[in-house]
């Protein structure tokens, strides 16, 4: 009740609560989302729509999760986690939607954000917990004797390895926010997978996945298409940084290629469209990147992209815990 039920709950009902509180507040300060002028013609009527959302279901989380922080020591890398990454994306979104500079911050000040926060979730897992930086091998289990899962040890070479699927993380989990509902459904089923993960290896992190979840469906209730508020990168940043750690603490950062297939595809749509478009002289690999753009150019309503998205994602959950 109290490791699953409880933080679900109460996170669902504050993350409600505070969105009542909050809509409010950003429209007053005018924290209005603006849509690219390339993008699809059906997202012109978006513009004007509040943004930075993302704290709506980020406060509730903080204040259930902070509960289990002295008994779930796992549970703190997580925690530090999800308040860097917001505060980088807060700081982009600050200066877009509030100061109207240009696009933000510039890319290289994003991606030293990013590095410098990763560095810091890694330095308390290996400070303030007994987790080491082994890898989990997915479906390992089923040749090794008795049934247990390989762990592969890198050395120093984890270090990187580690910071570069958490940067990937959250730039795939950025890149996935860009439809109603989408980047928080997505990120709500790899949540439960969280949840049974942790109860299955005894990582610890079981209530603050299950927070997440409840903060999530809480954020749904304003972000279900169509929107009346969107997350932002205060929001978005926050949920790779929360997927990224969370798979950490389980020693599994290799499955969230599998789990979190989406945000890899959104972020490897956006990479192939580039390439191809440098390499072929203005010509275009799909309709739109990142992928869920693509989607909804050939056709797809913005509803049936989210439920597509959502059912494959848990299906390579499904996938992923038969991995263990």
């Amino acid at each position: 009740m109290t490791e699953y039920i409880l933080p679900l709950i109460i996170t669902f009902l504050l993350t409600v609560l505070c969105g009542k509180l909050m809509l409010p507040l950003l429209i007053r300060l005018k924290a209005r989302q603006t849509e690219r002028e390339d993008g699809p013609a059906s997202h012109k009527k978006k513009n004007g729509t509040p943004t930075m959302g993302g704290f709506i279901f980020i406060i509730p989380w903080v204040i259930v999760t902070a509960f289990y922080l002295p008994t779930h020591i796992s549970i703190i890398p997580v925690f530090i986690s999800v308040i860097l990454f917001s505060l980088v994306g807060f700081a982009d979104d600050y200066l877009k939607v509030v100061r109207h500079h240009n696009l933000g911050l510039r890319a290289w000040q994003k991606f030293a954000l990013q590095i410098a926060a990763a560095g810091i979730v890694l330095a308390s897992v290996y400070y303030l917990t007994n987790i080491s930086f082994d890898m989990r091998i997915p479906f390992s289990s089923f040749f090794t004797a008795g049934g247990t899962a390989f762990m592969a040890s890198l050395g120093i070479w984890a270090i990187p390895v580690e910071i570069i699927a958490i940067c990937g993380t959250v730039n795939g989990s950025n890149f996935t926010d860009g439809l109603d509902g989408l980047a928080s459904s997505v990120t709500a089923v790899i949540a439960v997978f969280v949840t049974l993960a942790s109860a299955s290896t005894n990582a610890g992190i079981a209530p603050a996945s299950m927070a997440f979840l409840g903060g999530l469906l809480g954020f749904l209730v304003y972000n279900h298409h169509p929107a009346r508020v969107f997350m932002g990168d205060t929001g978005s940043l926050a949920l790779g940084g929360f997927v990224a750690s969370s798979f950490i603490m389980m020693n599994m950062p290799i499955y969230i290629i599998i789990a979190a297939f989406i945000y890899f595809a959104e972020v490897l749509s956006v990479i192939i469209q580039v390439l191809y478009f440098k390499a072929t002289g203005g010509r275009r690999f799909f309709k739109m990147a990142p992928l869920h753009h693509h989607y909804e150019l050939s056709g797809w309503n913005e509803t049936k992209v989210v439920l597509v998205f959502s059912v494959v994602t848990a299906v390579l959950c499904a996938v992923a815990f038969v991995a263990l």
